[in-house]
């Protein structure tokens, strides 16, 4: 995810009183039937998806490559490149309300270095033409892995709900750019309106198959913003010559900081944080122009509006105090840019007492948000479009290595890591329990 997963910090008396990987089962009486998909063919698959991964908004073959394993089961209307490479797959079983559930597939330009078999060694051309190597450093293939496992067992038990589920393979969640794509190009109008929508996300930091969903906020809003500080170039060596946009972003990198520990209350939660400074290109030449780019986080719209406006006000501030004219006031842009993803409340407490009566006690915990990582569902599931949203994380990690970690040995990694690696069955196969029962939930007849 973007923007990365928020992270979940859980204390080891109860990492060791959750569930070990497969040392434990689940109650559900689906469970068998899943694990024989997962070794018979999901293991397969997710090892290619995971070898073959691809950035944003160029994840061609992985949605060719989903489409046809959607077409495969049978029953399900495919649709490709919606929103660019977007699949949908609408499954209908009589009248009853609509469930969207949303898997996301892009990968991200880092290097893989976790030493798996099939480690990725891919590297792809960026809309920026510039190639990178390509990771699946954040899980999405046990979200599409598990997508598939989820329709499979759907389509398996439609005797038991009524009504339409439609499985959204999106793309481009790391630029926060591909829920909004497919809702431009008629996501809500060519397809049936969802009444839920409903999306998972594997977590590093939580132990395998265990799940943590809110009752509120799930991930923070995120606003990618590019600053651009303009000077006057000169000669290394006569400084006084000109205006150096390096100074002065330093000094803006640290008034920002003002922000956060003087401006904003200590009780709403945000974050700047300037995560890229280039400027120049030569040892003794002062440059014109300083590019930084900042992420913004915040649980709530006031704080966001508070932190933006703030920015402005310090580099322009800033740039006054250096002596800058008014035709050379920095200049701030949004990029990229996602709202809080909340969970409806009441729709969180029925599905999360539905996995723990279907699954077992032991497989659901409590949702702390440790971080401010973000996410594009929450487009899908905005006000305005009238959608109940629900959205949980699932454990990737066996709880046993956060005890080897403890004890000195190698730490688990989080996401967006070259080290990024979870051990897939539990998440896919959990995954497709928890979406499953959550479907003959919303669908009961």
């Amino acid at each position: 995810m973007p923007i990365a997963v928020s992270r979940f910090v859980l204390s080891m008396a109860l990492v060791a009183g959750l569930v070990s990987g497969v040392d434990a089962a689940t109650k559900s009486e689906f469970e068998p039937a899943v694990r024989a998909h997962y070794q018979k063919q999901l293991d397969a698959l997710f090892k290619h998806f995971h070898a073959n991964p691809e950035l944003s908004f160029h994840e061609h073959k992985t949605g060719a490559r989903m489409a046809k394993e959607l077409r495969s089961l049978g029953s399900i209307e495919v649709t490709e490149k919606v929103g660019g490479t977007g699949v949908v797959g609408v499954l209908r079983n009589g009248a009853g309300p609509v469930v969207l559930i949303r898997a996301d597939m892009d990968g991200l330009p880092v290097a893989e270095d976790t030493g798996l078999v099939y480690a990725s060694k891919a590297k792809q051309v960026d809309s920026d033409g510039v190639e990178y190597p390509v990771m699946h450093a954040c899980g999405h293939d046990v979200h599409i892995t598990s997508l598939l496992a989820t329709a499979k067992l759907l389509l398996a038990q439609r005797a038991r709900w009524s009504g339409t589920v439609v499985f959204i393979v999106q793309p481009a969640e790391e630029r926060i750019g591909g829920a909004k794509a497919m809702i431009a190009d008629g996501l809500f109008e060519r397809f049936p309106k969802p009444d839920y929508a409903l999306a998972l996300h594997v977590a590093s930091e939580l132990p395998s198959g265990v799940i943590a969903a809110a009752e509120g906020i799930q991930y923070s809003s995120s606003d990618s913003v590019n600053l651009t500080i303009k000077g006057i170039g000169t000669h290394g060596a006569s400084p006084h010559m000109g205006r150096d946009p390096v100074y002065l972003g330093a000094q803006i990198v640290n008034a920002l900081q003002a922000i956060i520990s003087r401006e904003k209350s200590p009780l709403q939660p945000g974050v700047i944080t300037v995560g890229a400074f280039h400027a120049g290109n030569k040892h003794n030449i002062i440059s014109d122009r300083a590019e930084l780019q900042l992420t913004v986080r915040s649980n709530d719209p006031a704080t966001r509006d508070q932190l933006i406006a703030a920015i402005e006000r310090v580099a322009r501030g800033e740039a006054i105090a250096a002596g800058l004219p008014d035709n050379l006031m920095p200049e701030v842009k949004i990029v990229e840019s996602t709202p809080v993803t909340q969970n409806d409340a009441e729709l969180a407490r029925r599905l999360n007492k539905r996995f723990s009566d279907e699954l077992g006690q032991q497989f659901v915990t409590r949702y702390q948000q440790r971080g401010m990582g973000a996410e594009d569902f929450a487009f899908f599931i905005d006000p305005k479009h009238g959608i109940k949203g629900y959205y949980f994380a699932i454990g990737g990690t066996p709880a046993t290595r956060f005890a080897e970690a403890k004890a000195g040995g190698s730490p688990v990694s989080g996401h967006h890591s070259p080290f990024f690696k979870i051990e897939p069955e539990e998440p896919i196969v959990i995954g497709a329990l928890a979406m499953t029962h959550a479907v003959l939930d919303l669908l009961a007849k």
